[in-house]
């Protein structure tokens, strides 16, 4: 694909960049809503925007730099490049984290709860992952999928490759194929790279994410709730329907198939399973039938007044 979308002088306008954006927009408007719903301070949420931002794009960059340090910090690396965001890369397990710690921080200045303030943010983490995953997708060489003979796999094209006709040339520009997977550099000349597309599969994570939140805000306001289910859902889907077909490191390689594109243990998987099991334990011991039993007992005793 071709990560830049409108080149202006010095300025590029990248895929990346304005696809995550734009999902952080979409979700921002259903956690506000959200918000107004359970009655909290949204301009107070406004305000802790800009730092939340910045927050999980610091944890997002610093995870995935340090987790995947080769490409900086290894023979031939950059180490500048390690700022680069905007050239993709980052870890959503990261950004997770930085927005945690900066919730706890300011929430307590604000006098909110902080997982309360968790809950009402996961539509920004849903809508984010999904347009992170199509940037990912648009940039090419962060698509990361393994080489596989499935029917699911997409030969990517040569550079070149005429697609989408006049309209694809106008949205996406003359050179749509300009770069490509990294696995696809092991494919012999003349031979097609058909590889997993990991992005779709992860943005399906991601789609399959919406109807579960919306359940769970239906659930329970108890704090903490809604935020248990999206790292539980998020850190399961990812691991069963991203995570095996993307071309990371095997840390115990349990189960690799070369020819399938298929492997286990990915460094996410491993980092994914203790996550699993704190939201289930937190969801085990929680009571979201609380706020509802409160909210009887506070109806029945006005009634009587």
């Amino acid at each position: 694909m071709d990560p830049v979308l409108v080149q202006l002088g010095p300025l590029a306008i990248r895929w990346y960049g304005l696809l995550i954006a734009l999902g952080v927009l979409a979700g921002s408007v259903w956690s506000l809503r959200e918000a107004r719903r359970r009655e909290m301070d949204a301009d107070a949420l406004l305000d802790m925007a800009p730092w939340l931002v910045l927050a999980g794009l610091v944890g997002a960059r610093l995870v995935f730099v340090l987790t995947s340090p080769g490409p900086f910090f290894g023979p031939g690396g950059r180490p500048l490049d390690a700022f680069a965001i905007w050239q993709g890369g980052i870890s959503i397990h990261g950004g997770i984290l930085g927005i945690l710690v900066a919730v706890f921080v300011l929430a307590r200045r604000k006098g909110m709860s902080g997982w309360g303030v968790m809950d009402v943010l996961t539509p920004v983490g849903a809508f984010g992952i999904i347009g992170g995953r199509i940037g990912n997708l648009m940039n090419g060489t962060d698509t990361g999928g393994r080489l596989t003979d499935l029917p699911i796999g997409v030969a990517w094209p040569e550079r070149g490759t005429e697609t989408f006709g006049v309209v694809g040339r106008w949205i996406f520009g003359s050179d749509l194929w300009a770069y490509a997977p990294p696995v696809c550099a092991q494919v012999p000349a003349g031979e097609p790279c058909v590889v997993h597309l990991t992005p779709v599969y992860g943005a399906v994570v991601g789609l399959a994410l919406i109807p579960i939140l919306a359940w769970a805000f239906r659930r329970s306001r108890t704090p903490g709730f809604v935020f248990a289910h999206f790292a539980l859902w998020y850190s399961l889907l990812r691991s069963l329907i991203e995570e095996p077909f993307r071309d990371n490191p095997l840390f115990w390689p349990v189960y690799e198939n070369a020819s399938v594109g298929i492997g286990f243990f990915t460094l996410t998987q491993l980092v994914s399973l203790p996550i699993v099991l704190i939201a289930l334990y937190a969801l085990l011991t929680m009571d979201p039938d609380r706020d509802v039993r409160r909210s009887k007992l506070t109806r029945r005793a006005a009634n009587r007044r």
